[in-house]
Parts: C-alpha cells; sequence; structure tokens
C-alpha cells in the first residue's frame, strides 16, 4: 500500500489490488443519487437530473447528477462577494487550506480513484496515479506561491525616500470547465493554481465524471476553502455555457481546441479582454529515425498510444518512421497492440479499458472505414466486447501524408504508423499539424536529437523515452504547455508558469512622507 504510483513508475502490490477491487466494488453497488450542487456552502439540488452509464457495463449507471444553469449565476455572484476577504488573506493561510485538503485526499486514495474508474473507464495504474497527480500538483503549485513570497518582489529605486514592489494579484472569480479524461487531476490543477493565486472558483466538472470531479470542489470545501470561494455546478454543455457567459474573471479550461478557441473569442468581447487559460488537445507524433533502438520505440509508442485506451491529450497518435526501419516498427508495434489486454477495470490483468462513450465507438468505426479504404489495418480494427464500450488496440500504415487520420484528433487507442525517407521529411511531417502539445523522438544520433530539440513544434518533447514517447508528463518534472492549437497563452500547467497566470501585475511606486 505504501507503493507510490504514476504514470510511469511504481508498482502495484496484491494488498493495493485487494483494496482498489473493494472499492470499485462499493462504488458499482452504491445507489446514484443525483448529486447536488454547491453554492456558498450549501447543497442546491436544483436542474434535470441526468445520469451516466459505467462504460464498462453500459447498462449500468455510474453516477446521476443535475443541470446547473439556473444557478451558476448564484454561485458567481457568490464567489464574488466571498474573494474580496480570500484575496486579502497572507498567502500562507491560503497555502495552508489547501495543503489541508491534500491529507484528504491521500486518507481516501483508493474511493476516489475507484470513482474515477466507475466513471470514466480507467484501469487502476491509471486511475491511481491520477489521484496521486492531484496531491502533486496541489503542493507544486503551493511551493510556487511560497518560494515567490506571494508574489511581491522589491524592485530598484531612483529616489532615496521611494519604495518600489512589483506583485501580482488575482483577477478575481474564475470559471474552471474540466475535461472527462483528467476529471480528479486537471480539475484539481486548475482550481489550485486559481485558488492559490488569490481567485474564487466556480467549477464545473465534466458530465461524464460528476462524481470524481465533483469531489474536487467537496474536497476543498471540507478543507477549509471558504464558502463562495469555491463552489460547484454540474451539468453538460449548457451549463458550462451559462458559466462562460456569466460575469466572471477569466475562465481555465481543458477541453478541444474548437471550444476553447470559442471561450477565447467570447472573454475577448466587451469593454476589455479576459483571460482564457486553455489546454486543448494535440496530434502527438513520436519520430523514429534509422538508428533507433526499435524495441524502446515500439514500447514507448505502444504506452503513450494505447494507455487509457488513447484518451488522452498527449497520447502518442502518430509514429512517423524513416524508411529504413518502417516495416520492423510496424510489425513491433502490431504484436504490442495484439497482446495488451482490454478490458473491465476490475480485472487486474486488464491493461487498458473502454472508451468513453458511444460516440467514441462511432468514431472509431468510421476511422476504420477510411483506413480500409486508403491503407492497411496492421493490428486491431474491430469492437470489443459489448458489453461496454470497448475498441481494438489499433495499428494503422501506408495512409498517405497529410490523410485526415494522420491530422484530426481522434481521441481512440488508434496509432497511424507512416514512411519518410528521411529524418529531415520527417520533423517536416511531425509539424506538419496544427497542434503542438507533445512529441517524442528516437535516434541514436546526436545531431538528429539536437535538429528535433531545435525544430519541434511543441511544448512537451521527450528524447528516446521507452516509459511513454509522448505522454506521462509529472507535476514539478515535467511543464505540460501547449504551442500553436494546443494552447493559448504559451506556458502551462504543472511547470514553473502556471500560477501567475491566474493573477495580472501590478508595479507600486510609494513615497515616504
Amino acid at each position: 500500500m505504501a507503493t507510490r504510483l504514476t504514470y510511469t513508475t511504481g508498482a502495484r502490490s496484491p494488498e493495493l489490488d485487494r483494496a482498489f477491487e473493494a472499492a470499485l466494488v462499493e462504488a458499482r453497488e452504491r445507489e446514484a443519487e443525483p448529486l447536488a450542487h454547491l453554492v456558498s456552502g450549501r447543497e442546491v439540488s436544483s436542474g434535470e437530473a441526468f445520469a451516466r452509464e459505467d462504460p464498462s457495463r453500459r447498462e449500468q449507471v455510474a453516477s446521476r447528477a443535475r443541470e446547473g444553469g439556473e444557478v451558476v449565476a448564484e454561485a458567481v455572484g457568490a464567489a464574488h462577494v466571498a474573494q474580496r476577504e480570500w484575496r486579502r488573506l497572507p498567502y500562507d493561510e491560503r497555502v495552508a487550506a489547501l495543503r489541508a485538503t491534500e491529507r484528504l485526499i491521500d486518507e481516501r486514495k483508493l474511493e476516489l480513484a475507484a470513482a474515477i474508474s466507475l466513471e470514466v473507464g480507467k484501469v487502476r495504474t491509471e486511475s491511481i496515479a491520477e489521484v496521486e497527480e492531484a496531491i502533486d500538483l496541489i503542493e507544486t503549485y503551493c511551493r510556487q506561491v511560497e518560494s515567490a513570497e506571494g508574489f511581491e518582489t522589491p524592485l530598484g529605486q531612483l529616489a532615496p525616500d521611494e519604495r518600489n514592489t512589483d506583485i501580482l494579484l488575482p483577477y478575481g472569480v474564475f470559471g474552471v470547465i474540466a475535461p472527462f479524461n483528467f476529471p480528479f487531476a486537471l480539475g484539481f490543477g486548475m482550481t489550485a493554481a486559481a485558488l492559490a493565486a488569490g481567485n474564487a472558483v466556480v467549477l464545473k466538472p465534466p458530465e461524464e465524471a460528476p462524481l470524481a470531479g465533483g469531489a474536487v470542489a467537496r474536497l476543498l470545501a471540507e478543507a477549509g476553502v471558504p464558502d463562495g470561494v469555491i463552489s460547484l455546478v454540474h451539468g453538460g454543455p449548457e451549463t458550462g455555457d451559462a458559466l462562460v457567459a456569466s460575469p466572471l474573471d477569466g475562465v481555465a479550461f481543458t477541453g478541444s481546441a474548437e471550444v476553447g478557441r470559442e471561450i477565447g473569442r467570447r472573454l475577448s468581447d466587451g469593454p476589455f479582454p479576459r483571460p482564457v487559460l486553455a489546454e486543448m488537445g494535440g496530434k502527438n507524433a513520436a519520430i523514429v529515425g534509422a538508428s533507433a533502438d526499435l524495441d524502446a520505440a515500439a514500447e514507448g509508442i505502444a504506452k503513450a498510444a494505447f494507455g487509457f485506451s488513447g484518451q488522452k491529450c498527449s497520447a502518442c497518435s502518430r509514429a512517423i518512421v524513416v524508411d529504413a526501419a518502417h516495416d520492423e516498427l510496424v510489425e513491433r508495434l502490431a504484436e504490442l497492440a495484439r497482446v495488451t489486454s482490454v478490458g473491465d477495470p476490475a480485472d487486474p490483468e486488464v491493461a487498458t479499458g473502454p472508451v468513453v462513450n458511444a460516440q467514441a465507438v462511432e468514431r472509431f468505426e468510421r476511422s476504420i472505414e477510411m483506413v480500409r479504404r486508403d491503407g492497411l489495418v496492421a493490428a486491431g480494427g474491430s469492437r470489443g466486447d459489448d458489453t461496454g464500450w470497448f475498441v481494438a488496440l489499433t495499428v494503422v500504415s501506408g495512409l498517405p501524408l497529410g490523410h485526415p487520420l494522420t491530422r484530426d484528433e481522434l481521441f481512440l487507442p488508434f496509432v497511424t504508423v507512416v514512411r519518410v525517407p528521411d529524418f529531415d521529411a520527417a520533423l517536416a511531417e511531425a509539424n506538419a499539424v496544427p497542434y503542438g502539445l507533445t512529441a517524442g523522438v528516437f535516434s541514436r544520433e546526436d545531431d538528429e536529437l539536437d535538429r528535433f530539440l531545435d525544430e519541434i513544434e511543441a511544448g512537451v518533447v521527450y528524447v528516446n523515452r521507452r516509459a511513454g514517447a509522448t505522454t506521462g508528463a509529472w507535476p514539478g518534472v515535467q511543464s505540460f504547455c501547449g504551442w500553436k492549437s494546443s494552447g493559448l497563452t504559451g506556458k502551462g500547467g504543472l511547470g514553473p508558469y502556471y500560477v501567475q497566470q491566474f493573477a495580472r501585475e501590478q508595479s507600486r511606486t510609494i513615497v515616504e512622507q
């Protein structure tokens, strides 16, 4: 039980397996009553109820919640009032409340991991690691505030009687819109950073994970974050639309490029633009050079392509392989896809679970139709057990450069392998997409590695990483910044420049009297 899991390190134990399985059984057997909103510390049970199916057992209800569009205005109004006191607290008091949340999470780690697996189908290694990541996200951001002494910096002087200071001050109230694929970790990451900077937050968890995502706000409230400083509104797109349309001072969002850019446009309207911190997905490539260790490359690509069934913003959905290594890489990658098990997260032998919903299955089937017309299925290409939303881990080759399946984000366990003549062509192909989130390379040639690091258009890059060619970023270890259509601000979460984006700068010159 003491072993700590991340996305790339740590090991399970029989004791951990038994405890997780018991927690998942308990979560599945619990009656799913509609979850209430949390506004000014009050449970608000208004709005039409909706159900979330268990993607591993699609006939079973995983959780229920209520649409929250009608309570958004009340939540945002209360947040504006509560933030006036929160922002005036010494930064160490805000940090103390956040650290109290870390302890609560640690005490309920398996209960929370089971909720994630129940609602979005993650296997235990992924769901437990997500809970661990939330703890480290909070701690990383707390340390950043402390090391910067609350973001107050003395400046120089032009006269002996003046004192000059630069300070970062919170904007006010942020709406946080969290994604289904990391409902707990990314919900906490965005929310904790905003709170640490002195803002209040109205959180909308994903409709696919109201239980796990909503736990973010409830744990913060239980840990002592004041009423109104953290609020929770459940719901789908209508609730999200109402939140974005409300008088917020900023939005933190993780999701599709289309939605993120639309939020950015909407918050640019009005008398002045308001900040939007958005991580918006990727079409992430791993380049394989002629000199690469092909065992390491195949393993790294498979882990990044098929972990959580390809439903990570950082997933490796493209392998770009120099001609001399192409055929062997396809063969090894296809074999790994064939032997990697897909199934119910309750099974300790399963390596990855279902996709999130019926729409994802339909997207998979449309993609396979395109492959059968334009390329070759090297592995997978079929539906899995129809008790849940299962699809086979799929490797595709033979598509022409520029094919839509090598350009569009699919969010599926689906990786295309394209052949290029040389490393120059590989770099050009890697950069030929509008996204720029993560990228990897496998090569033993120093000049190729140097060129990759100098020319690749991505914010998170990995060199010869067998543990995950494009995935596995961890708070304080890797930052997670999207370039191009993968982000809006040029700085990302997990790293040293995130909390500051939830505040604005003020220079103060005070003359002594």
